[in-house]
């Protein structure tokens, strides 16, 4: 059984930080790219960032220098560091799992930065 597991979501105050961490298990080909993408209210979902089994990273340009996103191959797991947050940055983060044969999505974890 697939399970794609988000965890670190929270209420944080303008400034501060957060660590997101998803772990994928009972996935048994191979992950290609693990990554990170958000939906606020009344928007679509879209790319935050995501990573490859090489390490390649991409970013959207909106979280560059202040995000950080980082995996750990032998645990299928891929974190998301965030920092300097600010209330735009509110939404439900969702992990993706990216395999050569589809790809899997999280349950959602809520950020809410209170300004």
């Amino acid at each position: 059984q697939v399970q794609v597991v988000e965890s670190g979501g929270g209420l944080v105050q303008a400034g501060g930080s957060l660590r997101l961490s998803c772990a994928a298990s009972g996935i048994i080909s191979s992950i290609n790219v693990m990554g990170w993408y958000r939906q606020a209210p009344g928007k679509q979902r879209e790319l935050v960032a995501r990573v490859s089994s090489a390490g390649g990273t991409n970013y959207a340009d909106s979280v560059k220098g202040r995000f950080t996103i980082s995996r750990d191959n032998a645990k299928n797991t891929v974190y998301l560091q965030m920092n300097s947050l600010n209330p735009e940055d509110t939404a439900v983060y969702y992990c993706n799992v990216l395999t050569v044969l589809k790809d899997y999505w999280g349950q959602g974890t809520q950020v809410t930065v209170s300004s």
